[in-house]
């Protein structure tokens, strides 16, 4: 099984991967034969068992933890749970978010929909805060600070303040971004069909602070911001612009 991941760290107790999207971090449930880290690192590692410290949706990149022993395993994962460790994530979203903000907003599975969570008051506490890094015409990109953990977060309570990410089937836009929909009076000069600037979550896991397990110093990795993300940012810029007065 051929690697499609860059490894940002690693050591005896943890490695800290750079996912790309559209691939799994754990095996798929209903078919196992899908790609995903989990069974690459164990194949990879098979006379040592691997543990997930944490997952990011299939079509979110960025970085993600794994554990290479029970004891690193429990001790992330207990700086998980008393909410030790900070994550941030850059997204792209539409409209123009005009200011930093929190989004303090409960959340629940969507007993109508399976795999999709909503804004309810019998929710989990969840708390979201994003801070405003550029803007242009029509989106935003925005950094993002998860201080909670609750499934789709950042998606979900993105759209609820009427900014989701510019591309997110479940919770806003599902179709693929071309050029030709930032570009006025854009015309695509080939026989082929005009390729996507980018065709999935706008959304990337780019840092994860949290205590060494083993030394306990405090530890940050990064992920860079990943192709299709960064040439859509370049053209929101060319083509989108926000003018300076």
């Amino acid at each position: 099984m051929k690697n499609q991941f860059d490894i940002l760290f690693e050591d005896e107790h943890l490695i800290a991967l750079n996912k790309p999207s559209h691939l799994l971090v754990i095996p798929d449930r209903w078919d196992a034969n899908k790609p995903s880290l989990f069974a690459m690192l164990q194949a990879r590692n098979p006379e040592h068992k691997i543990f997930v410290v944490h997952r990011l949706d299939q079509d979110t990149s960025g970085v993600v933890l794994f554990a290479k022993s029970a004891a690193a395993h429990k001790h992330l994962n207990q700086q998980m749970e008393h909410r030790e460790v900070e994550k941030v994530y850059f997204a792209i979203v539409t409209g123009e978010v005009k200011a930093d903000g929190k989004i303090d907003l409960p959340i629940d599975i969507d007993r109508g929909k399976k795999g999709k969570v909503v804004i309810h008051k019998n929710g989990k506490e969840s708390l979201t805060e994003y801070q405003v890094i550029e803007q242009f015409k029509g989106y935003t990109l925005l950094k993002v600070i998860p201080r909670t953990g609750r499934t789709h977060q950042i998606r979900i309570h993105l759209q609820a303040i009427g900014h989701p990410l510019m591309i997110d089937p479940l919770y806003g836009n599902s179709e693929p971004i071309f050029l030709s929909s930032l570009k006025r009076n854009y015309r695509f000069k080939s026989d082929q069909d005009e390729r996507p600037l980018i065709d999935r979550l706008t959304l990337h896991a780019a840092e994860i602070c949290f205590a060494h397990p083993a030394t306990g110093e405090k530890s940050r990795l990064s992920a860079p911001l990943p192709k299709d993300m960064k040439i859509l940012l370049n053209m929101l810029a060319k083509y989108r612009g926000v003018r300076k007065d």
